[in-house]
């Protein structure tokens, strides 16, 4: 119960403090949708590491900026496409089919279109404030690179 209101703090001060409009998320741009979702997805890799790990921030940024890289987003979405439910699957679907105005420095761009559906899902869980779904993801996903790894 505690969590829920801690949620429900969370999303409601946002919206009671800055007067934040209901707004259906099918009217985001899937690129709108993919640009709060890179920095959502962000937010809960730092916090995942600062909460696990005591260590110097250069080494946590080094850490971090792994996973939030277009390439590790793109191979996560290729594990993560089976447990999609049928809106996420079309809401990355329309984010990977975008035509962003810019290009990964380090991404093929069948990779940087994948991160961007990725991102888009993100987007769309946090903005229908549906954390746990999207936490679930993130760990399903983490989950997936490190079987990668051990194979």
């Amino acid at each position: 119960m505690e969590e829920s209101v801690s949620r429900d703090k969370f999303s409601g001060s946002l919206k009671d403090i800055f007067g934040l409009p209901e707004k259906d998320w099918k009217l985001y741009a899937p690129l709108t949708l993919a640009y709060i979702g890179d920095a959502a997805y962000e937010l809960v890799i730092r916090t995942v590491f600062v909460k696990q790990t005591d260590c110097q921030t250069q080494k946590l940024h080094h850490q971090v900026t792994s996973l939030v890289s277009a390439r590790t987003q793109a191979r996560m979405i290729d594990h993560l496409l089976p447990e999609l439910t049928e809106t996420e699957a079309s809401v990355y679907r329309r984010g990977r089919n975008s035509k962003p105005y810019t290009k990964a420095k380090n991404a093929t761009m069948q990779e940087y279109l994948k991160a961007t559906g990725f991102e888009a899902v993100m987007g769309y869980l946090y903005l229908c404030e549906d954390f746990e779904r999207m936490n679930v993801l993130i760990r399903k996903g983490l989950e997936s690179l490190k079987e990668e790894q051990s194979c």
